[in-house]
């Protein structure tokens, strides 16, 4: 059986993702296939979050084994676990953490149940939109060459030929107490 699952950006309104995964998959080739869609690099924390129909927390398949686990939590690793173990029916949520340090991740859906189909390798369907950037560093950095040149920023500013003195009406400003 195929699964359809719509992956989303609360970050960024227009990215949209819909991905074909086998059920039989593993989250290590719906992880792979996601950082190399994104073009983002490997980290050892990002992991899937299986979520309830409120997004709260009920599973967490993670890529490699930390000590961050708590004893009484299973522990799912990706390379070990098949997509199907989790989603069975349409409308279950998930997100994948991509940037654990800025605690930043997609939210997913299970959207729709394909029967009689099989993916042999899991695929991005559909592509709406660019994805954030992966860390919050590498987006403060773009933002701080974007505005580095400010005669660039003021050059096209509406109304910088300056004004009439007679079109300021300087009582307007005037404050009664």
């Amino acid at each position: 059986m195929t699964l359809k699952l719509t992956l989303f950006s609360q970050e960024k309104d227009d990215f949209v993702r819909e991905i074909l995964i086998d059920s039989d998959a593993k989250f290590a080739e719906l992880h792979q296939l996601i950082l190399t869609d994104c073009s983002y690099d490997e980290h050892q924390k990002q992991c899937f979050l299986i979520c309830d129909e409120d997004w709260r927390v009920k599973q967490r398949i993670c890529l490699q084994d930390t000590d961050e686990m708590s004893y009484d939590q299973d522990l799912n690793l990706m390379s070990d676990t098949s997509v199907g173990d989790f989603l069975e029916e349409e409308g279950q949520r998930l997100a994948y953490v991509f940037d654990p340090d800025g605690k930043r991740f997609f939210l997913m859906e299970l959207t729709e149940n394909v029967f009689g189909r099989t993916e042999k390798v899991a695929i991005v369907n559909r592509r709406h939109g660019q994805p954030p950037l992966q860390s919050l560093v590498e987006e403060e950095e773009q933002t701080t060459e974007q505005t580095e040149n400010p005669e660039e920023i003021e050059e096209g500013f509406y109304g910088d030929e300056g004004y009439e003195e007679e079109e300021l009406d300087l009582e307007g400003y005037e404050i009664d107490e």
